[in-house]
């Protein structure tokens, strides 16, 4: 049974992922002011029916580890908040300490996930 997080554990975690996902975020909303930007002469209603593309063209301007990693960090944030976190989510066990340090979003214990990489790399 993995070890249960104390508050202050939680939290440094929480604070963690949450400056992880401002940076990728950040990071990526400058392209779309920049592109909003160029298109600010543009009639209103064409701004308008365009206000939902740009939702479209930041998803579309993540790369694929970004997405990947964006998705990664909400689910470890949800994980979180059900006590969850921490622990792999295929074997049940506890994530080394280290591994949780260094990738605080990973899912998978380091057995797991050598496991799944694998797996992969045999398709």
């Amino acid at each position: 049974m993995p070890r249960k997080m104390n508050k202050k554990e939680k939290e440094d975690f929480r604070k963690q992922l949450a400056a992880k996902k401002e940076s990728i975020i950040r990071k990526l909303s400058q392209t779309i002011t920049e592109s909003k930007e160029m298109e600010s002469n543009v009639a209103q209603d064409l701004v308008d029916k365009a206000e939902t593309s740009y939702t479209k063209e930041f998803l579309l301007s993540l790369s694929d580890g970004e997405r990947e990693q964006l998705l990664l960090i909400d689910e470890a944030l949800k994980r979180l908040e059900h006590s969850e976190f921490g622990v792999c989510q295929l074997c049940q066990k506890e994530i080394g300490g280290k591994r949780l340090e260094a990738i605080p979003w990973t899912p998978y214990c380091i057995d797991c996930q050598e496991k799944a990489e694998e797996e992969l790399k045999a398709q």
